[in-house]
């Protein structure tokens, strides 16, 4: 099958000469029976019936189930037919929407109509906006409807068949299809020395990243080094994951989030992805940690599951002061010492706002926790996270959005104690074979595992203070072993 074929409903909406793209009917694409070599075809899919249950819809379900690229995706199909799915991905669109409007009259009840083709649009101020768009909803073309009322905003977003399309539009997206496909082309292999491309995804604008930008420079110049690509992406590059051979994910994850769909997605891909889904899935949640470290008799601080009709029992087995957690917090957020009743009822109703089980523990002091980095079932790298100055945890976040941290140090790993390394590894190897921090108490009554994190810190200066850049080579070699291994290469 060619690299990349077009799908329509019948030749007349895309007659052959119209362009060099391979074009096929979608009658004749579902007819056709899968073939191996098929895996890397890119499916542009153009079918006016997109709905559940069209013609469309299952050309591009069949086309995910045989590992082709399709576009439009059947997760994109679902989520542009209703706003309740759309609207949430597309909030922090405003500014860029306010800007993109500033020259507009924004009388109430102004409307204006975008059209977007492949991410372009012939509207030159709307071009930054119709690029985002395109980019959290893949669709050949979008419709997107604005309307005023003081301020634009999104009304409406739908997928438009071609076929309502006029004859500018119509040549309008013919170049945008031959520019999308070419630029694919371009960006999959930026140079012939290059083996692999590596995809990291990063946030910017986060406060507390697992690497700063200064160390994902740096990867990238450590990726050079070793023959591969590394680019660093964001969340708005979601439709780009085809791209690369890997994805390596460099911002906090959660499960409702758009990480955790990066990695599925660049897991449906056949990318080698770390984190995996299923790392995500494990470590984001402290329930599940606790219950699979419990079942596989891995030392844990006391760990009580809790409901809002729980607190009662809770003081008969607790003794003030005590920690109360949310299930899916991270970098100590959604973490609080209660010292008595009253503080108890008022941290419980905040906590239980965002969250209907919670989880309580002991409290549990000690200058700093040990961080054992996981790469491959085996230690990475150990370091001692001490606890923010006159605080109790490593970071202290404060009210004004602020972040303290206290200080780190970083040993060898034949210098960290066995029983930490030990209990380090049992924890880890429980989620899996990828990259993961375990953080440890270590106390007079033994080593007992706080967590394990799905994507560890990994900055210059802090991790890498002993191994220096052989722990960016170690990290980037697994990547390249796990391709090479994907590709059946030796």
């Amino acid at each position: 099958m060619p690299k990349n074929l077009i799908v329509v409903d019948s030749r007349r909406d895309w007659p052959a000469d119209d362009s060099d793209i391979p074009v096929i009917t979608a009658i004749d694409y579902l007819r056709r029976k899968y073939q191996p070599e098929d895996r890397r075809t890119r499916i542009i899919n153009l079918c006016r019936n997109l709905e559940y249950g069209g013609v469309g819809y299952y050309c591009s379900l069949l086309g995910e189930a045989r590992g082709h690229h399709v576009l439009p995706e059947v997760r994109t199909l679902l989520e542009v037919r209703r706003q309740s799915l759309y609207r949430p991905g597309l909030a922090d669109l405003q500014p860029l929407l306010e800007k993109a409007t500033e020259n507009l009259q924004k009388e109430v009840g102004a409307t204006y109509v975008l059209r977007i083709f492949f991410g372009w649009t012939v509207d030159g101020p709307m071009q930054e906006l119709a690029r985002e768009l395109f980019e959290r909803l893949p669709m050949p073309v979008l419709e997107v409807q604005l309307r005023a009322n003081g301020v634009w905003r999104i009304q409406r977003v739908c997928a438009l068949p071609i076929g309502d399309l006029d004859a500018v539009e119509k040549t309008n997206f013919h170049a945008a299809i031959q520019h999308y496909l070419a630029r694919r082309r371009r960006k999959s292999k930026p140079s012939e020395r290059m083996r692999y491309d590596l995809a990291i995804l990063h946030d910017p604008r986060e406060v507390l990243p697992p690497s700063s930008s200064r160390t994902l420079k740096h990867f990238v110049r450590i990726g050079k080094r070793l023959g591969i690509h590394v680019e660093l992406i964001q969340r708005r590059d979601y439709g780009r994951l085809a791209e690369f051979d890997a994805l390596f994910i460099r911002e906090t994850t959660c499960i409702d989030h758009h990480t955790y769909e990066f990695a599925r997605k660049a897991e449906q891909e056949g990318l080698v992805v770390i984190d995996d889904p299923d790392s995500i899935l494990r470590c984001t949640n402290k329930v599940y940690l606790t219950e699979i470290l419990r079942a596989h008799q891995v030392p844990i601080l006391e760990t009580i599951i809790i409901r809002k009709t729980d607190l009662r029992r809770l003081e008969k087995r607790l003794t003030y002061p005590f920690v109360l957690k949310v299930p899916d917090g991270s970098f100590s957020r959604g973490v609080r010492k209660v010292t008595d009743p009253e503080t108890l009822r008022k941290v419980a109703a905040e906590l239980f706002a965002d969250s209907d089980l919670l989880l309580a523990q002991p409290y549990c002091y000690t200058p700093f926790d040990w961080r054992i980095g996981m790469l491959d079932r085996q230690p990475l790298f150990a370091c001692q996270y001490f606890m923010s100055s006159n605080h109790w945890q490593i970071v202290r976040h404060l009210d004004n959005g602020r972040a303290l941290q206290g200080g780190f140090r970083t040993i060898p790993l034949y210098e960290a104690p066995a029983p930490v390394l030990q209990t380090a590894v049992r924890a880890a190897n429980l989620i899996g074979d990828g990259l993961y921090g375990v953080d440890l108490k270590e106390t007079p009554d033994g080593v007992f595992v706080v967590e394990v994190n799905d994507n560890p810190n990994i900055d210059r200066g802090i991790e890498d203070g002993v191994m220096g850049d052989v722990l960016y080579e170690t990290v980037l070699r697994s990547l390249i072993r796990r391709m090479e291994m994907r590709h059946g290469r030796p």
